[in-house]
């Protein structure tokens, strides 16, 4: 219950949401009450947000200070164990099997699998549970797709009963214990992760996947023309900042942004 109440609280204070609630409420006003100049106020203000929030260089700016917080890894460290965490999916046998990895969760997979490539012998450990409304849980969506793209299924192992970040290093920690292992998760969720999983007594090695914000050549309207792919950006940070208040408020894995 907490977790699903979790979810929804926080899906609607992501700048989207947020801001369409306001545009709402500052169109309440104006149509329905005498306080017609703050509701044209409120609706001016989330649109200017929403139209920052939309550009390149101010979504970018945001993600990447957080996002650099790990190098993508070069390492030279032999490890057992790479654990991919698990982010968005579904399951639709019709469809070519990496269609089903949503956003982030392919990305994660791929440098996974470049990781497995470099550490050979080693095993890829995918994690996390089934949607409610799903029987295929995202550690067995994982599995399938790395299969698919000739990883044996001896070498792979799901932990499909964690829900969040902190429920799967504490699955992580029950299945490997005390042995070395990368963890690949998207490079924005990395500082929150590496917190849970050195909370639990593990030491992951940060391999960090999915690079959103961008610093290499773009044509120049790409960056002046508002596009949801920037919204996405912005949305990202949102939902990663919340992660880390949540888990400041919690007060069992430290400060937020702090190992």
């Amino acid at each position: 219950m907490l977790f699903t109440l979790k979810k929804y609280i926080g899906g609607l204070m992501l700048p989207l949401p947020a801001l369409l609630i306001l545009i709402g409420i500052g169109l309440l006003l104006v149509w329905f009450s005498r306080w017609q100049k703050t509701g044209k106020g409120i609706i001016s203000a989330s649109w200017l947000v929403l139209l920052l929030l939309s550009l390149q260089p101010v979504a970018d700016s945001m993600l990447k200070p957080i996002e650099d917080s790990y190098p993508t890894w070069h390492g030279e460290e032999k490890v057992k164990y790479i654990v991919i965490l698990g982010g968005g999916y579904t399951w639709n046998d019709a469809w070519a099997p990496s269609s089903n990895l949503i956003n982030n969760s392919l990305p994660r997979l791929n440098e996974g699998i470049r990781l497995l490539h470099l550490n050979p012998g080693a095993k890829l450990i995918f994690t996390g549970a089934a949607a409610k409304t799903n029987p295929v849980s995202t550690a067995e969506a994982g599995a399938r797709v790395a299969e698919s793209l000739g990883v044996p299924r001896s070498d792979i192992i799901t932990l499909d009963s964690p829900k969040d970040t902190e429920e799967e290093a504490t699955a992580v920690k029950h299945a490997i214990g005390n042995a070395p292992f990368l963890l690949v998760t998207s490079a924005l969720h990395m500082p929150r992760a590496m917190v849970f999983f050195r909370h639990a007594g593990l030491h992951p090695l940060p391999a960090p996947a999915n690079q959103l914000a961008i610093v290499s050549p773009l044509n120049p309207w790409e960056r002046v023309i508002p596009s949801p792919v920037w919204l996405m950006h912005s949305d990202r940070v949102g939902y990663e900042t919340l992660g880390r208040i949540w888990q400041w408020l919690k007060g069992d894995s430290g400060q937020p942004g702090q190992e």
